[in-house]
C-alpha cells in the first residue's frame, strides 16, 4: 500500500524560487528510490531528479542540474524539490513517484501539483 501526496505548487514569476513536497505516508523507504517527474500540457512526461533514500544519493536530469536540488526529510517520510531561477518552460504538473531498488520503473506515483510560471 503506498500513497504519495505531492504540494507545494503555485503561480511564480520567472527567475523565482518554489519548494515542492511529497509525503510518503510515514513508511520506511530505506529500500527505495523516490522521485520527480513532470508533464507540460501536451508533452510526455519527463524526468526530473531520483534520490536514493538508504544513502541519500541523488541524479538530475542534464537540463536541470544546478536549478533543482532533491533532498529527503527521514523523520518525517518526506521528499522535497527545491526549483531556483525558474523558467516558463518549468511550467508543468509536477509528480512525486517512488520504485524499489531493485525494479527500474516508477510503479507508484502521486497526483501531482501545478506549477505555473509566468515571463
Amino acid at each position: 500500500q503506498v500513497q504519495l501526496v505531492e504540494s507545494g505548487g503555485g503561480l511564480v514569476q520567472a527567475g523565482g524560487s518554489l519548494r515542492l513536497s511529497c509525503a510518503a505516508s510515514g513508511r520506511t523507504l530505506s529500500s527505495y528510490v523516490m522521485g520527480w517527474f513532470r508533464q507540460a500540457p501536451g508533452k510526455e512526461r519527463e524526468f526530473v531528479a531520483t534520490i536514493r533514500w538508504s544513502l541519500g544519493t541523488t541524479y538530475y536530469a542534464d537540463s536541470l542540474k544546478g536549478r533543482f536540488t532533491i533532498s529527503r526529510d527521514n523523520a518525517k517520510t518526506m521528499v522535497y524539490l527545491q526549483m531556483n531561477s525558474l523558467k516558463p518552460e518549468d511550467t508543468a504538473v509536477y509528480y512525486c513517484a517512488e520504485r524499489r531498488e531493485t525494479d527500474s520503473n516508477f510503479g507508484s506515483w502521486g497526483q501531482g501539483t501545478q506549477v505555473t510560471v509566468s515571463s
